[in-house]
């Protein structure tokens, strides 16, 4: 399946390798052994987790100079290209729409002139001129001619002779690789963040992310009965889902859920057969916005009867950007499907 930017498709990509880790301290604090006849000292309390942030510095991007939020600065983006960007971006085109969504999450909203066509969140995204998406409105950038342009993967594959362009005219272009993983989303928020002079915020969002998303796993712990749980992307007869390798794989384990396609690898399209097979317990579609009534649309297929998820009327349709796209929404949608997965545990 095609990455899209924005409602009509999920952002997905062929699955690439991305570290980070979240760690917690280990060690308690020293107390001194009491001495004799004077009060006991308090045991030490136990220290709450604490997520520790690093910044990318090798891998998908890289970042060579100045990460305080200083100009210029230079990185290496998703292209493998060293970029040097020497003054604050006053003005800024994005062709994602999670890039858009990180951009104003970074308050950029006043430097944002341009968005793709699919980007809709938040509200002021509906307000800007929009350029786009896989094919982009070259007259128009051109136009506008933005301080930087944030682009994506396929861009750089299909459309490289465009973006030599718009840097020949002076216009940066940086190159972010599609998310396939939550490390990789907070890679993302910090390489926008730095080219954009907001990378303290991008940190705070990254952190803020991390916390949920651990709060969530260990909420998980109370899980006693498993559920097998089938996500479909989009509808029969073309019907998509997501296998190991993928961020939507990653929030299902993060909720203490089994993956039904997890034997797959990255974004795959099943048959009705194919899936009847699986016996999921729970039924995930990510497509209401544009097909009207989908769980009654799951519940009336031929042969499914006998499939728990049907039997026991767990079939639920959830928003789509919340689980499809890899910006700070992202970890929304993992709490939502903890909610409708196990509601007795996150409640």
């Amino acid at each position: 399946m095609v990455a899209g930017c924005g409602n009509n498709a999920p952002e997905v990509t062929e699955p690439a390798n991305q570290g980070g880790e979240v760690s917690a301290p280990t060690e308690k604090p020293a107390v001194e052994e009491p001495k004799a006849e004077e009060p006991k000292a308090e045991e030490p309390k136990a220290e709450e987790p604490v997520v520790q942030i690093s910044r990318p510095a090798s891998g998908e991007y890289g970042w060579l100079s100045n990460t305080d939020g200083q100009f210029p600065i230079t990185i290496i983006d998703g292209s493998g290209q060293e970029i040097t960007i020497e003054e604050k971006p006053q003005t800024i085109v994005s062709v994602q729409a999670s890039h858009t969504e990180i951009s104003f999450a970074l308050g950029l909203g006043e430097q944002i002139v341009g968005v793709s066509d699919y980007c809709n969140y938040p509200e002021e995204a509906l307000t800007k001129e929009k350029i786009g998406a896989q094919e982009m409105n070259v007259e128009k950038i051109i136009n506008m001619m933005p301080d930087l342009a944030l682009v994506t993967d396929y861009h750089y594959k299909n459309h490289a002779a465009i973006l030599d362009q718009f840097k020949e005219i002076g216009i940066n272009v940086v190159v972010i690789n599609s998310a396939d993983s939550f490390a990789h989303t907070y890679t993302t928020i910090q390489l926008i963040g730095g080219v954009t002079g907001t990378i303290v915020k991008a940190d705070d969002i990254v952190i803020d992310m991390q916390q949920r998303l651990a709060e969530v796993i260990k909420k998980a712990e109370q899980v006693t009965e498993v559920a097998k749980v089938w996500v479909e992307v989009s509808p029969a007869p073309d019907i998509y889902t997501t296998g190991s390798g993928t961020f939507m794989h990653e929030m299902l384990e993060a909720v203490g859920a089994t993956n039904a396609a997890g034997h797959l690898e990255g974004w795959n399209k099943l048959t009705e057969e194919e899936i009847v097979v699986l016996m999921p317990d729970v039924i995930v579609t990510t497509y209401g916005y544009y097909v009207e009534n989908p769980e009654d649309g799951v519940y009336a297929r031929t042969g499914w009867a006998e499939v728990p998820a049907i039997k026991n009327k767990r079939v639920y349709d959830v928003d789509s950007d919340t689980v499809t796209r890899s910006g700070p929404r992202l970890i929304d949608g993992v709490e939502l499907l903890g909610q409708i997965i196990y509601p007795e545990v996150f409640k």
